[in-house]
């Protein structure tokens, strides 16, 4: 029986205190079955969300082993097509990508992080957000430094598409949940 969302929160839960970590999972969680939609070709969703939710799930205790506690977990689950997706984003491991969801984590990941940092320091948060402001501060290195721009350069161009319009599919993905994830600003 596949996994169901309340499993991985609960799985989440236990290994994730920090509350940036937490909302950061239920960012990428939101952006994956958006993705899936998108560029699944009738995937499920529910999977993609889960594999948003859980990719980092053992960063906050053991960020020296991520994602291997987590994928390990998820292989005793018998879930290996999340498991490989959690592999593949860490980009260290230099494995290929083997199917669309693998792609999409990669590149939702740390732009849906990118743009979440763009909307904190926004007085309107995410409600006027354009992919240029976001271009913008990609240029700023300073702004949200931990950010691999690189990665983000490089997984979009490994999805195919541009990255203006990877930027807004990610702002019109997190935009119905700005209350939720504190994105939406002091206006």
């Amino acid at each position: 029986m596949p996994m169901t969302r309340e499993q991985a929160l609960q799985q989440l839960q236990a290994w994730t205190a920090n509350p940036s970590l937490l909302t950061h999972a239920r960012s990428v969680e939101v952006v994956m079955p958006a993705a899936a939609a998108k560029y699944g070709d009738g995937a499920d969703a529910e999977k993609w969300g889960i594999t948003g939710l859980l990719h980092d799930a053992d960063y906050d205790q053991w960020p020296e082993d991520h994602p291997k506690r987590i994928v390990d977990w998820l292989r005793e689950q018998g879930e290996e097509e999340i498991a490989y997706a959690v592999s593949f984003h860490q980009t260290k491991w230099n494995l290929p990508a083997k199917t669309m969801m693998d792609k999409c984590l990669l590149a939702c990941d740390e732009l849906t992080g990118f743009v979440i940092a763009c909307c904190l320091v926004r007085p309107e948060g995410i409600a006027t957000l354009e992919p240029k402001s976001v271009r913008k501060k990609l240029k700023d290195k300073a702004f949200a430094a931990k950010v691999d721009r690189e990665i983000i350069r490089s997984s979009v161009e490994l999805l195919g598409v541009d990255l203006d319009s990877h930027i807004q599919f990610v702002i019109d993905a997190l935009k119905p949940h700005a209350e939720e994830l504190g994105i939406a600003g002091k206006t």
